[in-house]
């Protein structure tokens, strides 16, 4: 167990309106901080003031992207309590980024003591407005100041916290989705299926494009013969064909999302054929072209569910589900943030609740 110092900041800051959250903008009053040295291990875990960081010009994150981050939530329930979900899963899937990268692993026990500890501190700053939460985003840095390419000496983890809203502004409204077949996200052997940053910079310049055509997010395909469907910039993706679920395996170049792993845990528990199988875009629009393609949705702790309503495919353009939220769909947004935000029964065991 964590010895954990504790230094809150002796000024608060002034919240923000909660009817009006945006994402990713507010930071709260305190952060969490944890020092690696090579031979000494993780050490002196604090929770001090949020304040800049410090570091030499020649710290290795900045010269070869040897970092890792991870998404998670703190939810107000009604009863005025605050309950985290599934968070073990994301310290095990840190471990696995950490590892394909050559981080030293944080422990799950700590990593999860370590996010408790400051959602703890920072209870206040946990909304209770709908649709609110507290975003929690841990990290790990390297820090040593060397220019050389080899594993660092030294690092950083880091949790910091913001109170949100919705991830989208158009909220549980359909998305319109454009699939990307010039550019690649992931191949295999690569970093695809890990939660580090350079993922993200390489996906931007489609993001950038879909935005300027009118779409709101960007559909990968796999980058050997950019054919067969894997993820969304933000998010795993679903297709419902005629009453079976399809979504590509985590096999190497798609993340195993959380929310993704609670999807299927559902559908199945519902009585769901789920298959995590690879789809070509083809099939896909050949099943929206004879009506077969029922419902199709994101998953994400950002969105949780982001429903498709209108695919484009080079000239071709699929519209679903006359571009209305499917009977599924919602079913899986309102069990999943019903849980979450205590108002139905945890049956799955999923929440933790924090002092």
């Amino acid at each position: 167990m964590l010895d954990i110092k504790i230094d809150l900041a002796k000024t608060k800051k002034a919240k923000p309106d909660e009817k009006n959250l945006s994402f990713g903008k507010y930071y709260t009053d305190n952060m969490f901080i944890m020092d690696y040295t090579e031979g000494v291990g993780w050490h002196d875990p604090r929770i001090v003031p949020y304040q800049p960081i410090s570091l030499d010009p020649a710290a290795m994150v900045f010269h070869y992207a040897q970092e890792s981050f991870e998404g998670m939530k703190a939810y107000r329930t009604a009863d005025g309590s605050v309950q985290l979900f599934r968070p073990d899963k994301n310290a095990e899937r840190m471990q696995s980024t950490h590892r394909r990268i050559c981080i030293p692993e944080v422990p799950v026990e700590d990593f999860v003591q370590a996010v408790k500890a400051l959602v703890s501190a920072e209870k206040e700053w946990v909304p209770s407005e709908p649709e609110t939460s507290l975003y929690i985003r841990p990290y790990t840095i390297a820090t040593e100041a060397h220019l050389g390419v080899k594993p660092s000496s030294t690092y950083m983890f880091i949790i910091i916290a913001s109170p949100v809203g919705a991830y989208y502004e158009e909220g549980m409204n359909p998305v319109k989705i454009f699939v990307e077949d010039e550019y690649v996200r992931a191949t295999s052997g690569g970093t695809g299926s890990i939660k580090c940053g350079g993922n993200y910079a390489a996906s931007l310049i489609s993001q950038v494009k879909a935005h300027d055509l009118g779409y709101s997010q960007v559909l990968w395909l796999d980058g050997v013969e950019r054919k067969y469907v894997e993820e969304v910039g933000s998010m795993n993706i679903f297709f419902k064909i005629s009453g079976v679920f399809y979504t590509a395996p985590t096999s190497g170049t798609v993340l195993p999302g959380i929310t993704r792993m609670s999807c299927i845990e559902l559908l199945k528990k519902w009585g769901y054929e789920v298959r995590e199988e690879h789809i070509t875009i083809d099939d896909i629009m050949k099943a929206a072209g004879e009506g077969k393609l029922e419902e199709v949705f994101g998953t994400g702790t950002a969105a949780v569910i982001s429903p498709v309503g209108e695919l484009r495919h080079k000239s071709d353009i699929a519209h679903i589900n006359h571009n209305k939220i499917g009977e599924v769909t919602q079913k899986l947004y309102d069990t999943l943030t019903g849980i979450q935000w205590g108002k139905i029964e945890d049956d799955m065991n999923w929440t933790v609740k924090v002092d």
